[in-house]
């Protein structure tokens, strides 16, 4: 019996030393994980979703800060301001106006050969009959000489080969430049009227129709004033045309000429006067203004320049009217200038594109129909290449040496 007492003691014992070990093996599976370490884990930052600000290097390491817990941690860090410093732009140095046809010369005779070469060739002919007279004449009227010049020319052209007996190619050269330097007027007064009153700038208004390159024109014959040692002012009046006013700033801003202008669409005659007065107010040498230049059938447009004129003539007279013409246009050059001409006083008249046609006979056939000078040449896209018109080196470009 006492045996038997014992064996269940000894079972009892077992079975609960068994379930310790069981419930043990539990609890260790079901403990928590350990706690982190001191240092912590940097980790990098998640993307960014769609709509969310990516987070700068600044910001991360702001946080990162914070989380460990250093010193200054959430206190902005404070930066240095970068100043940027305006860019000035450098002023342009304009060539000298003096005997800047002569430098442009070759290139102006590149687009004129065919007329003067093709008169020398049909002058040096041995025999002048009446078939040659009037290939001549067919050459002038090509080059938009105009009707009534061409024959004057070739009336005097023929007089001079009879009676002289003119045949050698030196001989030949000498008269046609002669007649043709007589043709284009060397009277006359060629100089760009800019000295003004005691006490006013001189005022140069600027017209012509759109694509003749009108304000161009305006700008570069700012750049000759410059050159010239005179301080100018701009007024950008042509406010119909998109960027008129931008591109005349541009062309002011290169040389140290102030640009006066208005706002798009604005009223071209007061924009005028303002320039005037602001270039009273400088005591600037020069104001040019630069002028809409819609089409010239446009009775609006011609009603806008008398009144532009008008205002700008409360400040004192208009020293000079400039009419910009096309070369490349021909006759119709002509219609445009008679236009202009009976709406303002055309004082002067500028062709440009002179390099890029044979028909350099425009000068000539121009002067006669307005009778005024052609003052300033365009002989292409170059910043200077604006020249005082000169008859003597035209024509000298025109047939060559």
């Amino acid at each position: 019996m006492e045996i038997v007492i014992l064996a269940v003691v000894i079972a009892l014992v077992a079975v609960g030393l068994i379930s310790g070990l069981v419930v043990s093996s539990r609890k260790k599976k079901q403990l928590p994980p350990s706690a982190p370490s001191s240092t912590p884990t940097l980790t990098p930052p998640a993307e960014p979703h769609v709509g969310e600000e990516a987070e700068t290097p600044r910001d991360e390491a702001r946080r990162t800060i914070e989380e460990v817990g250093l010193p200054g941690a959430g206190t902005p860090v404070e930066e240095t301001p970068v100043v940027i410093e305006p860019e000035i732009p450098e002023l342009e140095v304009p060539e000298p106006t003096a005997g800047r046809l002569v430098r442009l010369r070759a290139r102006l005779a590149r687009s004129q050969n065919s007329l003067g070469k093709g008169l020398l060739t049909l002058l040096s002919r041995d025999n002048l009959d009446e078939d040659t007279w009037e290939e001549i004449e067919d050459t002038l009227l090509t080059a938009d000489v105009g009707v009534a010049p061409t024959q004057e020319l070739v009336e005097r052209l023929r007089e001079r080969v009879r009676v002289l007996g003119t045949r050698t190619p030196d001989e030949l050269r000498t008269l046609l430049r002669e007649e043709l330097v007589t043709l284009l007027g060397p009277d006359f007064d060629r100089t760009v009227k800019t000295e003004g009153g005691e006490a006013t700038p001189g005022v140069v208004m600027v017209v012509g129709v759109n694509g003749t390159g009108k304000t161009t024109t305006t700008g570069k014959l700012a750049r000759v004033l410059v050159a010239d040692g005179r301080s100018v002012v701009l007024g950008a009046a042509d406010t119909f045309r998109a960027a008129a006013a931008d591109q005349l700033q541009t062309w002011g801003e290169r040389v140290g000429a102030r640009t006066v202008r208005g706002p798009e669409g604005g009223d071209p005659a007061s924009i005028a006067f303002d320039a005037v007065k602001e270039g009273i107010a400088e005591g600037a040498d020069v104001v040019l203004i630069d002028t809409a230049g819609r089409l010239h059938t446009k009775t609006g447009l011609m009603d806008e320049l008398g009144k532009v004129k008008r205002v700008v003539e409360k400040h004192g007279p208009l020293d000079e009217i400039l009419l910009v013409l096309d070369a490349t246009t021909g006759q119709n050059g002509l219609v445009q200038a008679r236009v202009f001409a009976e709406v303002v006083d055309i004082t002067g008249i500028v062709l440009t594109k002179l390099d890029g046609t044979a028909k350099g006979g425009i000068v000539i056939a121009v002067q006669r129909e307005l009778g005024v000078p052609v003052k300033l040449i365009g002989l292409g896209e170059g910043p200077d290449d604006l020249a005082p018109f000169e008859p003597g080196a035209f024509v000298d470009a025109l047939i060559g040496d």
